[in-house]
């Protein structure tokens, strides 16, 4: 059974980024993956009340209206069990904003494939040392 990745951008460029980053089948990763993609809050939060199989979001901090270090914030607040959360930032100064958020990782704007997919692997539970 695969494992479930969602992606929340407002910027479709950012969603294929990440899609493309993280292609079906993660370094060390026995599983393939499945990778969704939301454009709006409402429907993130839609996918995620519908579907409790979601092992990891990787939100835009740059998104608007709603900005994925909010989200991230509310995410931790009000799911129990919260999938792991990698959030992108535009700013290194961001960097506390997402500490506060709870997010497990960060990465910075824009995306570096071979990063992303590595701390996608780790938040998914696969060896650190990639």
């Amino acid at each position: 059974m695969a494992m479930k990745v969602l992606v929340y951008s407002d910027d479709r460029t950012v969603r294929e980024g990440v899609l493309d980053a993280l292609g079906s089948k993660l370094p060390g990763l026995d599983r393939p993956i499945e990778v969704g993609e939301v454009a709006t809050a409402p429907a993130l939060l839609h996918r995620l009340d519908q579907d409790d199989d979601v092992e990891l979001v990787v939100l835009d901090g740059e998104s608007t209206p709603a900005g994925g270090i909010g989200l991230a914030k509310q995410l931790k607040d009000e799911y129990d069990p919260c999938p792991a959360i990698l959030l992108l930032v535009g700013r290194p100064h961001d960097a506390w904003l997402a500490a506060w958020s709870g997010a497990d990782a960060i990465h910075p704007h824009p995306v570096d494939p071979i990063e992303l997919a590595a701390l996608a692997a780790r938040l998914l539970g696969v060896g650190a040392d990639l």
